[in-house]
């Protein structure tokens, strides 16, 4: 029986590892967010709880909004991680082969350090937006869902941005791991975590305002905020992501339309 060779060997080994530590900080992030989710839930009187640490909206405090800056911090991790798995291992292999030929070695947790700061910058301008909008009372304390207009402007705007050749650009760097890296190869650990920020702008470019829309359902809707996960997981690895995303588009700015129509009927 033939061995397989020792490049396929490790090319398997790095695949199984870096599979195995996506799924861990997504499952991880998931589990901060229920625990979140919960506590949200409890009686006021109990959210001052050991273990119950959550930001207080009624009045924010620089504790409120590092909180809140960390659970949209979570959130983008659960949501984006599983969506830039193909990168990051199309990554590892680019990377395992070039080192076989004598290049540096870096592990593909550079990568996603940087991919992930670059969703930390998001998370903190988010975390921004949520304190700006409940300071001029048009976000929801106990929901946190913006004011039922701006909700229905806030689809309709996403909707149409679907349709954009800047969407388009974005998502097409986003769906295609071996393009960018051919593209935007940098060596080295710093060459590594400016590719893995790089494609977290694009991914950021694509995704931004399907992440607004987090304020139309409640920042916190868990099966809003998973919903919202499958489809931008669909857009960037389906055959026809860019049909699903142009289809997503159209039923934000219908859903928009007539949310609005509704309500400015109802004035």
């Amino acid at each position: 029986m033939i061995s397989p060779p020792p490049l396929e060997i490790l090319l398997k080994r790095d695949r199984a590892v870096v599979v195995g530590g996506l799924a861990g900080i997504t499952l991880l992030a998931w589990f901060y967010l229920v625990h979140l989710h919960r506590a949200m839930a409890m009686p006021m009187d109990m959210m001052n709880m050991p273990g119950m640490a959550m930001p207080m909206m009624q009045d924010w405090r620089a504790s409120d909004f590092l909180l809140t800056f960390v659970m949209w911090a979570v959130m983008m991790v659960g949501m984006m991680v599983p969506s830039v798995a193909p990168m990051v291992l199309t990554f590892a292999t680019v990377n395992r082969r070039r080192a076989e030929r004598g290049g540096p070695y870096v592990p593909a947790g550079i990568f996603l350090a940087g991919y992930l700061a670059a969703w930390a910058t998001f998370s903190f301008l988010a975390t921004v937006a949520e304190w700006r909008l409940h300071a001029a009372a048009l976000l929801n304390a106990q929901t946190q869902t913006l004011a039922p207009r701006l909700a229905a402007g806030l689809l309709i705007a996403a909707g149409i941005f679907q349709l954009t050749p800047a969407k388009n650009a974005c998502l097409t760097h986003c769906r295609s791991p071996l393009d960018f890296l051919t593209t935007e190869w940098r060596e080295g650990w710093s060459g590594a975590l400016r590719m893995g920020l790089k494609h977290g702008s694009y991914c950021i470019g694509c995704c931004w305002m399907l992440m607004a829309l987090l304020f139309v359902a409640g920042v916190m809707n868990l099966l809003w905020v998973a919903a919202l996960s499958v489809f931008v997981l669909a857009e960037k690895l389906f055959p026809r992501g860019r049909l699903i995303s142009y289809v997503g588009g159209a039923v934000c700015s219908a859903a928009g339309v007539i949310w609005l129509a509704r309500l400015l009927g109802a004035a």
